[in-house]
């Protein structure tokens, strides 16, 4: 959707994260993600973090995980969040 629409040039991508706000909001980091830089990641969710904890006073429903790892799916932290918001059943 970001080329489709052409997203990437209207909006950044806190400002699409703060969209679904005051929904729960996971972010996971692989180090090695080629998409952004893990300063690049950081910074945007900074501004989503600041929206959640400090205007929404909202302090658990935003969430990184930084992993080692590339653009893949770690799992650990965000299975747990959406356990937490989802409330579903563990296995």
């Amino acid at each position: 959707e970001i080329f489709e629409w052409d997203l990437g040039s209207t909006f950044n991508y806190a400002e699409m994260a703060g969209l679904i706000a005051p929904r729960p909001f996971m972010v996971e980091r692989g180090h090695y993600d080629g998409v952004a830089s893990d300063e690049t990641v950081g910074w945007e969710f900074a501004k989503v973090r600041f929206l959640y904890q400090g205007k929404l006073k909202l302090p658990g429903r935003c969430e990184i995980e930084w992993f080692d790892g590339p653009h893949t799916i770690n799992g650990r932290g965000t299975y747990d969040f959406l356990h937490r918001h989802l409330d579903w059943p563990r296995r």
